[in-house]
């Protein structure tokens, strides 16, 4: 399968305000699949939003290679390339939104990319329609919530046509409402857009429905796999400061107090069977 994202020993370096080079990256090695639904996770300051802006060329590595879709990032002749082929929401939609209407707004980056009226037409009415968004387009952004603030950056980005969207806790400042309505937008891009999705939070539920996890600590990949075999690994998540699923936790507590639940539970609906079982 294609390799969209690699990234190989990678460390990357920044000044303290001591003037000391401080490693927030050291030796991180993974890839991503075309197509593949990946979530990183870890708490603040654990190194995942660096690694993040690596994807599209934001952020350049001190030590090793990233590869998107074979393309060095340290290749400044291919940066407009690389963040084409890899878009980025960030986690304050107001952020990257820029115009006051909505359908103005998404058409931003294909006006960028000098298309023309007719193309950019429908890529932003293609784009709106894909999360959800088409019956705002000409509503002004102050006015949406802040899922619907989100959901219209996500918009923008995939007016772009891009292969890989890198989101970088795009939740952590919305609802639950708000949250809800942009995970079930993510999903939908992966699963019937077939776009490679990057998904960086701190919110455990989150990476439930992932086809691969990878767990960041002190700028180290400490665990990756499938949710099953990360999160059934309670005892090392906890041991970083890291929650796990609450369908996880209820099942370790019960494995604990002696009952035989399995410990990779991730979803109500595997719980009541197994609960069933007992």
């Amino acid at each position: 399968m294609e390799l969209m994202i690699e990234v190989k020993d990678v460390q990357f370096d920044y000044l303290s305000y001591e003037g000391q080079e401080v490693a927030a990256l050291n030796g991180v090695t993974l890839d991503v699949k075309k197509g593949e639904f990946v979530v990183i996770i870890g708490h603040n300051g654990s190194g995942k939003s660096t690694l993040a802006k690596h994807f599209n060329a934001l952020l350049k590595p001190s030590k090793g290679v990233v590869l998107i879709k074979g393309i060095d990032t340290r290749d400044e002749d291919m940066v407009w390339e690389i963040r084409q082929t890899a878009g980025m929401v960030f986690q304050n939609p107001d952020n990257q939104i820029v115009a006051t209407i909505v359908e103005e707004d998404v058409a931003f980056g294909p006006e960028n990319l000098g298309l023309p009226a007719e193309e950019i037409r429908i890529r932003v009415d293609e784009a709106l329609k894909t999360v959800g968004m088409d019956k705002y387009a000409n509503s002004a952004p102050h006015y949406l919530s802040g899922g619907q603030k989100q959901r219209v950056a996500i918009a923008g980005i995939l007016a772009m046509r891009p292969e890989v969207i890198v989101l970088d806790e795009p939740t952590a400042m919305l609802d639950p409402s708000g949250r809800r309505e942009v995970i079930e937008t993510i999903k939908y891009l992966n699963k019937h857009e077939g776009i490679t999705v990057v998904h960086i939070t701190h919110y455990m539920e989150e990476a439930v429905d992932a086809d691969k996890v990878i767990v960041m600590e002190q700028g180290k990949i400490v665990l990756q796999g499938t949710p099953e075999d990360v999160f059934s690994q309670v005892e090392v998540l906890k041991g970083i400061g890291l929650d796990v699923p609450q369908v996880t936790e209820l099942a370790y507590r019960l494995r604990v107090e002696g009952l035989d639940v399995p410990q990779n539970l991730l979803r109500v609906e595997e719980m009541v069977d197994a609960i069933c079982q007992l």
